[in-house]
Order: C-alpha cells, then sequence, then structure tokens
C-alpha cells in the first residue's frame, strides 16, 4: 500500500511513458498490469538508461528527476529555499485551491500557517511524551476491536486507519470517535476514495484540460461530490467549536486556530488566517498524517506476519523490559534496541513515501528555472546494509 503524499506527483505521468519502462515491459510478459508498477520502480529503471538526473516534458511541463543522494540533498538541504515552491498541477489546484500547508504555495502566507500549525502541534503533544496517553487509550479500542474477530482472519486496515485517524481527531477536534460512528465512518471513506480516483483514474485527463473537473459524469463527479460531503462535515465542526469556545481554556488546534484568527483580525486586516484556511490545514494533516501512519502500521504486521521468528525475538524483548502489566513508554526505547531495530527496518525495505512531494524552483538555481521537481527517496536511499548513512 502505497499512500498519496509520496505518490501524488506519479498522477503526471502520461501512459506512454509508463509504458517504455523496462519493468513495465517485464511486468506485462510476467502478466502483471504495467499500472500496478510503483512509480518510484520506473523513475529508477529510467535513471538507468539517462543517469540520476533527468527530465522529460508533460504538456508544457519540463520535469527534472533528481535521482541519487547527492542531488537531493544539494536541492533539499542546500538550496531549500529555493526549492520549497510547489508546481501549478490543475488537479491539486482545483482540490486544494492552493491553501493548507502541503501543496500551498511557497511564500510568506505558507510560512505564517506551517509556522502557527507546527507550534500549535505540538502544544497538543505531537512528537512529545505527552501524547502518550492518547495513544494508549486508542490502543484499548484497537485490542478490543481486534479481539472480537477470534481467530479467524480479518483485514485490520479499518481498524489500524480508525485509530490513526482518531489520534489526529485528538488534536484536531478535541474528541474520538467510536469506530462504529457512521459520520466518522463516511468522512474516512470519502477521503480514502477520493485519494483512490486521484491517483488511478481518468481524473488525470484534468492536468491536460481542466475543464473535464466539471463533467457531469464518471469520476469527475463524483470526486467533486466527495469534495462536498467531506467539506459538510469538517464545516460543522469548525462551526461547533466557533460556538463553544472558550477563550480562556482551549482543548484543540481548531480552538486555538479561532482564537488566533480573532487577534489578527484586531491587529492585522490583510492577515491570511480565516476559517477557510483552517479547512484546508485540518484536510492536509488527516491526508499525510493519516495514510502515512496507516500504512507504516499495516507493512510492520505484514513483516511481522512474514517473519514469525523475528516476531518471537520482539515479543521477547517487550515481555523483558515492559512486562504485562503496564503499556510500553517511548521511554522504554533506549532498552529495547532490537524492536527499534526492527521497525527501522520495515520502514528501510517499504519506504511508504518513496517520493518527494513535487517542488518547483522559485528562482534561478544555475541549472534551471522554475521546473517541476520529484525526488525518488527510493533510490536517494539505496538498499545497502553494508554502508551506514
Amino acid at each position: 500500500p502505497w499512500p498519496v503524499v509520496g505518490n501524488f506527483g506519479f498522477v503526471l505521468l502520461p501512459p506512454f511513458l509508463r509504458g517504455k519502462s523496462w519493468v513495465s515491459r517485464r511486468a506485462r510478459a510476467a502478466g502483471v498490469d504495467p499500472a500496478s508498477v510503483g512509480s518510484q520502480v520506473l523513475l529508477t529503471d529510467l535513471a538507468r538508461v539517462y543517469g540520476n538526473v533527468y527530465s522529460f516534458f508533460i504538456g508544457h511541463y519540463l520535469v527534472v528527476v533528481l535521482n541519487d543522494f547527492h542531488s537531493v540533498r544539494e536541492a533539499l538541504v542546500q538550496q531549500a529555499e529555493v526549492f520549497s515552491d510547489r508546481p501549478r498541477v490543475p488537479l491539486v489546484s482545483l482540490v486544494t485551491k492552493e491553501k493548507g500547508i502541503v501543496f500551498a504555495r511557497y511564500g510568506p502566507v505558507w510560512r505564517q500557517q506551517r509556522k502557527f500549525s507546527h507550534s500549535t502541534l505540538r502544544h497538543f503533544g505531537l512528537g512529545k511524551l505527552s501524547l502518550e496517553p492518547k495513544v494508549i487509550e486508542e490502543f484499548k479500542y484497537v485490542k478490543e476491536e481486534m479481539q472480537t474477530r477470534g481467530g479467524d482472519p480479518f483485514n485490520p486496515f479499518p481498524i489500524v486507519n480508525n485509530a490513526v485517524s482518531n489520534i489526529i481527531c485528538s488534536m484536531c477536534f478535541g474528541q474520538r470517535f467510536d469506530y462504529t460512528n457512521s459520520e466518522f465512518k463516511k468522512m474516512l471513506n470519502f477521503m480514502s476514495r477520493g485519494l483512490e480516483i486521484c491517483l488511478n483514474s481518468q481524473l488525470q485527463l484534468v492536468n491536460i484540460c481542466s475543464w473535464f473537473y466539471y463533467l457531469p459524469f464518471g469520476p469527475f463527479k463524483e470526486l467533486r461530490q466527495i469534495e462536498k460531503d467531506i467539506t459538510t462535515f469538517l464545516k460543522k465542526i469548525i462551526k461547533d467549536h466557533r460556538e463553544s469556545l472558550d477563550v480562556e481554556n482551549p482543548q484543540d488546534f481548531i480552538d486555538m486556530y479561532l482564537l488566533h484568527v480573532e487577534e489578527e483580525k484586531k491587529n492585522n486586516s490583510n492577515s491570511s488566517f480565516n476559517e477557510d484556511y483552517l479547512f484546508y490545514i485540518i484536510g492536509d494533516l488527516f491526508i499525510a498524517g493519516t495514510d502515512t501512519t496507516t500504512n507504516s502500521l499495516l507493512w510492520c504486521l505484514l513483516y511481522m506476519s512474514l517473519n514469525p521468528d523475528i516476531q518471537d525475538k520482539v515479543h521477547e524483548e517487550i515481555e523483558r523490559v515492559v512486562g504485562a502489566d503496564r503499556a510500553p513508554s517511548l521511554t522504554d526505547k533506549a532498552r529495547m534496541p532490537y524492536t527499534e531495530a526492527t521497525i527501522m527496518e520495515v520502514q528501510r525495505l517499504t519506504m511508504v513515501v518513496p517520493l518527494a512531494i513535487p517542488h518547483m524552483t522559485s528562482e534561478k538555481t544555475g541549472k534551471s528555472l522554475g521546473f517541476l521537481l520529484r525526488m525518488p527517496f527510493w533510490e536517494a536511499q539505496p538498499l545497502n546494509p553494508e554502508e551506514l548513512r
């Protein structure tokens, strides 16, 4: 399962380019649909022919691919300011209105919104031990849900996805949703379906002719309806927060943002902080946070199932360090090297974000001007256990 964050740029690759790949031809020979070949494999395959830095045109877009560690480091680290902009992709622009954090244009507004979002999420525990109680509480529901299945095989995706989404809900909305909550289930299904049709359907044609987005049939109509449904759900939550807002005791991200909106109205009439922008930020948090984390956990479950000997060693270390009387904590990590190494190895093998979000230069770099950029992290971190990176 590959998440949207590391693959969204691949929707721009035309079928003829995918079909010319040696990997795609080999897939056909094996009776496998070439469309199922991962984008990171395709771009790496092309690098073997054209070199680690190569380019091609998609319509009038010049796409430059960086396919090695040093080029990626030069772009993202040494020239981060120049390479931080986003390309104007029609489908992305129509869906996000170029707002939020992930696909918004780089500039003062983006920096203000990102700074506020990062500091507020940290305030509510992101990346801190203070988030642990919420994670542990949510795991209790995961455990109960899994135990109801008995010894029968089942798909863990809905349970894991619900749990990860609820952690985000606790920070954004100040509440969790029961797994049987119909509105919560609908929203998650809408988001999942929306991402699916954006990546795997005729919606890619919108990037060629933007008016296709408004066609009254097929995936075009379905995506617009999904947008309306998600908008209704999230804006109702924002409205409820506004009506119950306690200025002396903000409970979550939405409360903090609404308070900041009021402050900005008093001090800055041209502020970018408003409820409309809040809506897109929440959408980004759900899509980017839920999708990648869920897939990472599912890959861990799969590799544990495929390697029972490794699973036994991890279990033994957990029993020895944590025991059966309490929940694990991040403070245990230093005493659990085998478990940590196993998690890191699964992430190295699976690479749930194999590609960077498409970037665009905002000024001359000495190489090219304003190009659309993709960086396959898959190849930038070669699978070489003998080399410490």
